[in-house]
């Protein structure tokens, strides 16, 4: 850790904070776009540390698979390794919170009905996300060694937090299941939101690390196509959808998009901690434009 006085502003990153911040303001607009009228207060303290607690443990696994050089690790690598001991623990009380939150205040959709066996057993909306994140974290252990950026593995880790956040919010709605929230428009271009937010990081980090300028060139173009193929479908999503209270959730899509933009092209004034929440504010920054839209 540096000698000089951690800005404040860099503390919801160390504290990995950043991330459930991030999923309840957007659980808040699912909700809202969805029309769901009643909303337990469990539902999003369910999510928040449910999200707290995986981050928490990616982060403490980065720590035991990667060198302490490796230029992955930053400084909220650093403050996990120095608070090791207690950051297990805050992790673990987190995920049992999550679980006890979601298995006796939460709808039984989510968690699913009959499972132990009947002729009714029916799995609940939380099994594609345990797919998902099962599926993250093994990557993240079979690509350690690989000092590439984990293309496939940034996609899956942005259709995991979409889904996960969307889902506190369409179990509620009780007439759509789960191939709705699949292949609903909001959760995957919030997924492909997600997913160019986590790979933005990795470019950042890949220029820095790189004098070639056809590197430099390709990292360039890896992240603003991706960026103007979302702020397109979300515009046309925005003008096409009959009902009004969804258009202000794409406009908030499209706003984050362009704000990584702008933090992607005006990158090199900053470091590389100041882009990670630079970032991560990107993704809350639409949430008053979304609210004034929406109480129209």
């Amino acid at each position: 850790m540096p000698d000089r006085r951690t800005p404040y502003w860099l503390w919801p990153n160390l504290l990995s904070l950043d991330a459930p911040i991030v999923a309840v303001v957007w659980l808040t607009m699912f909700a809202k776009a969805w029309r769901v009228d009643y909303h337990q207060w469990q539902a999003y303290a369910a999510l928040g540390l449910g999200v707290w607690a995986i981050y928490l443990f990616d982060r403490l696994m980065d720590v035991k698979l990667l060198n302490p050089g490796d230029p992955r690790l930053g400084l909220r690598h650093e403050f996990i390794r120095r608070h090791e001991g207690v950051m297990k623990w805050v992790a673990t009380f987190a995920l049992l919170a999550c679980a006890g939150l979601a298995l006796f205040t939460l709808p039984s959709e989510l968690i699913g009905q009959n499972l132990l066996g009947g002729a009714q057993a029916q799995f609940g909306y939380v099994f594609p996300a345990m797919i998902m994140v099962t599926a993250f974290f093994s990557m993240t252990v079979s690509s350690a060694g690989n000092p590439d950026i984990p293309h496939f593995r940034n996609i899956i880790a942005g259709l995991a937090f979409s889904y996960g956040t969307a889902m506190i919010a369409h179990v509620y709605i009780m007439t759509e299941g789960i191939w709705h929230l699949l292949l609903s428009p909001e959760m995957l271009t919030f997924a492909l939101l997600c997913s160019l937010n986590i790979s933005a990081i990795h470019f950042w980090e890949h220029s820095r690390g790189s004098r070639d300028p056809e590197v430099k060139a390709a990292h360039e173009l890896a992240l603003t196509l991706p960026l103007a193929v979302l702020g397109g479908a979300s515009l046309l999503f925005a003008r096409t959808d009959d009902e009004t209270v969804v258009r202000p959730f794409f406009y908030a899509i499209l706003v984050s998009a362009a704000l990584l933009f702008i933090i992607n092209r005006t990158r090199s004034r900053f470091s590389l901690d100041a882009l990670r929440v630079m970032a991560d504010a990107a993704m809350v920054v639409p949430y008053p434009l979304f609210l004034a839209m929406s109480a129209r």
